[in-house]
């Protein structure tokens, strides 16, 4: 756990069709998907070269009766759930749900940071997987904050997590985009959020090859391309994306 503690250890989706989303991303990303037995109902573990990376559950009714919609969420390691939900609602943030134990997986609970983005608070029940090299295709290679203050934003999550400013981009008119560190590595950036964009939210780009080709995989197999392809500072690739049951989520690559 150690290794990979206060930076992000997991995704899972929650969506209205598993098995539609389960096609989807195992033609556009390349995971290999596998039915996982545990309790708490249906789960699919998507994996990248044997490497388990998320999860795809169904959206449950009492979200969808509150209009919650399919969605993308990170799980962020910690060493003690209980104690660190307390530290995010003395920080502002809320505790939606939990924590709540996962038998034989870990302890969770569902948070949000004060501008109302959420993430989830994992404990593991035993040893993190170590984590991939940055780059490698199948892993999620960014983590995207948008909000209304990014600069209350990050000082929230460094007090939490010991996350650090790495690089700060000036993109003109829609202001600054801070990247941040966890552990020493660069792992994702934040920003002051469009007019177009309604809520703060967390977005998480999965690394893939070649930007272009996965971008028309999008379009094949059902999905919307949002945004891009197009070159972004450092020299990667990007293109932002809806799923074929309204799932936000982006891609990142190293070639066009």
């Amino acid at each position: 756990m150690s290794e990979r503690a206060n930076s992000f250890v997991w995704y899972q989706l929650m969506t209205t069709d598993t098995g539609g989303a389960e096609a989807f991303y195992r033609a556009v990303v390349g995971w290999e998907a596998q039915a996982w037995e545990g309790e708490g109902g249906p789960y699919t573990v998507l994996s990248a070269d044997g490497r388990p990376v998320a999860g795809i559950a169904p959206l449950p009714d009492e979200v969808k009766a509150q209009g919650g919609h399919p969605g993308w969420s990170g799980f962020v390691g910690v060493a003690d759930v209980e104690a660190m939900a307390e530290r995010v609602a003395a920080a502002g943030g809320g505790v939606r749900k939990g924590p709540e134990d996962l038998p034989g997986v870990g302890r969770f609970a569902v948070v949000t940071d004060p501008q109302g983005a959420f993430f989830v608070l994992f404990q593991p029940s035993g040893p993190a997987m170590a984590e991939a090299p940055a780059g490698t295709p199948g892993h999620v290679g960014w983590h995207e904050l948008f909000v209304t203050d990014w600069v209350a934003a990050f000082d929230f999550y460094a007090g939490l997590f010991g996350w650090t400013k790495d690089r700060a981009v000036e993109l003109g008119p829609m202001g600054t985009y801070q990247t941040f560190a966890a552990n020493g590595r660069a792992i994702g950036g934040m920003m002051n959020r469009p007019p177009s964009l309604p809520v703060s939210a967390w977005g998480y780009y999965v690394t893939v090859p070649e930007i272009d080709a996965a971008a028309a995989r999008v379009t094949e197999h059902g999905g919307k391309v949002l945004m891009g392809p197009h070159e972004v500072p450092g020299g990667s690739y990007i293109v932002q994306c809806m799923d074929p049951q309204g799932a936000f989520f982006s891609l990142v690559a190293a070639r066009r």
